[in-house]
């Protein structure tokens, strides 16, 4: 086998890509062999940048960080990139033609996983910038999938929850049981499965506990990305 591609994680919060960089190193040995996993380079600017930008509507801003990112990787011998962040996906049209590397989307990688696994109508958690974009629904619409949102008072309490907790490490059995309720609305609702799309939430729900099949959006791209740089995509 020749070696892996190199792997560039442009990153945005913290939580989130470290688990997207612990799952890369854990199961790459499955594919490589013992301890083995492809190079993996990771950049990330202030989560702060960022949500200066996101709170005011700016997505080419967003971009523009994100290339930031990406040019740096680049230099580090990153051969294609990640972002372990599904909300700053909603710059991906301005990103990827200025890039200088090929990128995998984290709503591609999800959707095509939710065709594999059969479901039909997708519940959709996140930030409440993420679950008010077009980042899953046009991803998931074009593969013929239908999706809901959750109401908009839960989306804002999602969102806050998140960014005031989940991306700072703390992690409450309340907040917890405030997804799961959201999810079973989802259920109500007939979804079928729900995406976890922030990429924090799967420290928190899992199949375990949630009341509907989930999409690991973190796990599920970290996944994508060993395929691709072992050639297996």
């Amino acid at each position: 086998m020749s070696d892996p591609a190199s792997i560039g994680i442009v990153a945005c919060s913290a939580e989130g890509a470290a688990l997207c960089y612990r799952t890369i190193c854990s199961e790459g040995a499955a594919l490589l062999g013992p301890h083995a996993h492809p190079q993996i380079a990771l950049h990330t600017h202030s989560l702060a940048d960022y949500v200066v930008c996101l709170d005011r509507g700016d997505i080419d801003g967003v971009g523009e960080l994100m290339l930031s990112s990406a040019r740096k990787l680049e230099r580090a011998g990153a051969q294609f990139l990640i972002c372990p962040d599904n909300t700053i996906h909603q710059a991906m049209d301005y990103v990827s033609p200025r890039s200088p590397l090929p990128w995998l989307h984290i709503a591609e990688v999800v959707t095509q996983a939710a065709v594999e696994r059969g479901f039909r109508r997708i519940g959709l958690t996140g930030t409440q910038w993420l679950v008010e974009s077009e980042v899953y629904p046009d991803k998931l619409g074009a593969r013929g999938l239908q999706f809901v949102r959750p109401p908009a008072e839960q989306r804002a309490r999602i969102g806050r929850l998140i960014m005031d907790e989940l991306v700072c490490g703390v992690f409450k059995p309340e907040t917890v049981a405030y997804f799961q309720q959201v999810i079973d609305g989802l259920k109500a609702q007939g979804c079928d499965a729900v995406v976890l799309g922030c990429t924090e939430i799967p420290l928190i729900i899992d199949d375990a506990n949630s009341s509907l099949p989930t999409l690991d959006s973190t796990r599920l791209l970290a996944r994508a990305a060993l395929r691709r740089a072992v050639g297996d995509s």
